[in-house]
């Protein structure tokens, strides 16, 4: 029989260890939850170490990340690939032990909890997907989709606002299967949080809709397990269940006090602390008999190859399914899908609507969302201007049995009513996209992407494919004013490492860019949309459209997935001369950079007109192709309406843009107020040439 006393005194041990010989770290919370590890990692989480990307696994999260020691202890002691040197070399450069949990870089890691607050939004994210999974493929006598996600979180997590976005909806969305344990020490940085977080917690999350537990005593292995079992019970609630606990448990001076948060015990604390807890044992050295009690390998194998078993009868009976589930889950693409891109594209093209970006974002999910099953979008009560909805994706819902509810067809909906939670709505698709078998997408207006921002960056530090539907992306907007007129927000997003963004100009630039986006395995993206109607822009002849691959083309379709491209030539203006000057022009503002070469051409100034709907993927093309289409020596104009910051490093001489705040008044008053004219446009270019000259 395990000794769970010794397994908890392990865990505390290495918490202690590692922090103190990296001088850095806090030992407080994994000391404090050693026990719930115990009772959660012991007795119920279904894991196998030696293969931590099992597809029916259940889903673990230490959204109170700053206690990475625990989840690290954990993996090593439990069998995964995580050797006593990596947690020797806790928080040393490029070791697998950073100073949060890190996906991607860890086994058994399923997210980045670093931001307070967003690992249990990932974790109500990563139940969705796992319900919604389990309606879709699961069949009589086949609950081939079946586990539960788990989420350990302390006070800071529920303090930060975006707890209450997420598990509003958790409870809304009636995800039995989501288990949430509260470490409540009562302690942060600041001391005793009683002074500034006095909420009733178990109230609160019982008017979410949650069955809460406790308070039990957190350090009660048997008492923890016994209150899993229960919530496992659940069938149409998520379960929040209490643990009192004490921060820096076992330690004599530090237990319950701010200094266990996050500083090192010392030396001479930690040997009292060994003295304490009974354990007679040097650093990171641990005895055989508890590595015994806490391997998991043996067990994990077995549970996995029940399920491999399962999941081959499933296979027997419905074929279909279970190739359409592997294929979802290992985040790859139908064998047709590139025909639908091609189709969409050149349709675009042949019908050369005027219609507005946000519109011409909906057309491409007609056809995208009608190929990819696995398309789950959403807008934060913003449906009916972000335009995310589509024929192939109604609403979803609930029953009050917890159900999916589903349509004639036996399909359940894939458009996903966020409410106003910006903030949630984008955390909980990092933990959908997290979990596999969807790629979501949401919408909201693009100013509101400050409250999306964070979650947004932890999608691009864990290379996760999202996609961002920001429209009412410029002043086009109109008399809201500044406070929905984006600004910087283009500029500043286009500074987040591994976030592509576009701004298209038209449907067919709206298009690729939904296409290269939905093809970005390893990355997210953002679309900023205008609210305004944009005329379609003539290509040059379709040659391929190959939307993924990089061919030698400086214009026309095929080029438009390259970030920029030529979009007209002097010579299309009766300009028989090679250009004397570039402008180079995003989204909205495309229109005014053709108005304006006319002009120019009417001035016998011979000007080519350079789309660029995405700055970051042009900044990866090889520098023949920028240079073919950005030649040297000549004169370049940026015209964009927002900040004017990011295009100097294209060598710009002028830019046609806005580093001051909006105005409240109808668009067209706006646009002129603001210079954003084809005469204004012009006479910058000239301008640059006189000055040049």
């Amino acid at each position: 029989m395990a000794n769970t006393q010794q397994m908890a005194s392990a865990i505390r041990a290495l918490a202690m260890d590692a922090v103190q010989q990296a001088n850095s770290g806090h030992p407080g919370a994994p000391m404090g939850m050693a026990d719930m590890a115990v009772a959660l990692w012991g007795d119920h989480l279904r894991h196998n170490p030696k293969n931590p990307h099992w597809l029916n696994r259940d889903r673990f999260v230490l959204s109170n990340g700053h206690g990475s020691m625990l989840i690290y202890a954990l993996l090593h002691l439990t069998g995964y690939d995580l050797p006593m040197d990596e947690l020797k070399n806790f928080r040393v450069l490029h070791s697998k032990t950073a100073g949060h949990p890190e996906v991607g870089v860890t086994p058994g890691i399923e997210t980045t909890t670093g931001p307070l607050g967003q690992g249990i939004t990932n974790a109500v994210g990563m139940a969705l997907a796992e319900k919604l999974l389990a309606s879709e493929f699961n069949r009589e006598g086949h609950d081939i989709v079946d586990h539960h996600t788990y989420a350990f979180m302390g006070d800071g997590c529920l303090m930060e606002g975006i707890s209450h976005e997420a598990c509003s909806l958790a409870g809304a969305w009636k995800l039995n299967k989501l288990i949430a344990l509260y470490d409540d020490n009562g302690i942060s940085i600041d001391g005793q949080v009683a002074p500034w977080f006095a909420d009733n917690t178990p109230e609160r999350f019982k008017s979410y809709g949650w069955q809460v537990i406790g308070p039990i005593d957190g350090h009660d292995a048997a008492v923890v397990s016994q209150a899993i079992a229960s919530a496992k019970l659940s069938t149409t609630k998520p379960t929040l269940i209490v643990c009192k606990t004490s921060i820096g448990k076992g330690s004599p001076n530090r237990a319950d006090t701010a200094k266990a948060h996050g500083e090192p015990l010392g030396a001479d604390e930690i040997a009292l602390t060994r003295a304490a807890i009974g354990w007679n044992h040097a650093p990171f050295e641990m005895p055989k008999e508890v590595y015994a009690d806490w391997n998991a390998a043996a067990k994990g194998k077995a549970q996995e190859a029940e399920w491999k078993t399962a999941f081959a009868a499933y296979k027997a009976a419905h074929p279909a399914l279970a190739k359409e589930l592997l294929r979802r889950m290992a985040g790859e693409l139908p064998k047709n899908f590139a025909q639908t891109v091609v189709d969409t594209v050149i349709g675009a093209h042949t019908k050369a609507e005027t219609v507005a970006s946000r519109k011409a974002s909906q057309l491409a999910l007609e056809a995208f969302t009608a190929a990819l099953p696995e398309l789950l979008g959403g807008s934060a009560d913003l449906t009916g201007s972000n335009l995310t909805n589509t024929k192939s994706t109604p609403n979803l819902r609930f029953d009050l049995a917890g159900n999916v509810v589903k349509n004639e067809a036996g399909q359940g909906g894939r458009h996903i009513n966020y409410g106003v939670r910006e903030f949630g709505m984008a955390a909980i698709m990092n933990g959908v996209a997290l979990h596999g078998g969807f790629i979501p997408y949401g919408g909201t207006f693009l100013t509101f992407s400050d409250y999306s921002r964070n979650a947004i960056r932890m999608a691009a530090l864990m290379k996760q494919r999202i996609i961002h539907v920001f429209t009412h992306d410029s002043i086009g907007l109109g008399e809201d004013g500044p406070t929905h007129q984006s600004i910087e927000h283009a500029a500043s997003l286009r500074l987040i490492p591994n976030l592509d963004v576009w701004r298209p100009a038209d449907t067919a630039e709206t298009a690729v860019a939904w296409a290269v986006a939905l093809q970005n395995k390893n990355k997210p993206t953002a679309l900023l949309l205008s609210r305004q109607n944009l005329p379609y822009l003539p290509k040059g002849d379709v040659v391929a459209t190959k939307t993924t691959e990089a061919a030698g083309d400086i214009s026309g379709l095929d080029a438009i997935n390259k970030g920029a491209y030529v979009l007209a030539e002097p010579s299309e203006v009766g300009i028989k001369k090679k250009a004397q000057a570039i402008i180079l022009a995003t989204g909205s503002e495309v229109q005014l950079a053709m108005k304006a070469q006319a002009l120019l051409a009417e001035r016998k100034i011979a000007v080519r007109v350079v789309s660029v709907p995405s700055t970051t993927t042009f900044d990866r093309q090889s520098a023949a192709y920028k240079s073919a289409v950005l030649p040297s020596g000549v004169p370049r104009i940026a015209v964009e309406m927002g900040s004017t910051d990011g295009w100097w490093k294209y060598g710009v001489s002028a830019v046609v843009g806005i580093d001051t705040y909006g105005e409240s008044a109808p668009a067209p008053v706006l646009f002129k107020h603001f210079g954003f004219t084809p005469e204004n446009v012009a006479d910058t270019v000239q301008a640059a040439l006189q000055k040049q000259a």
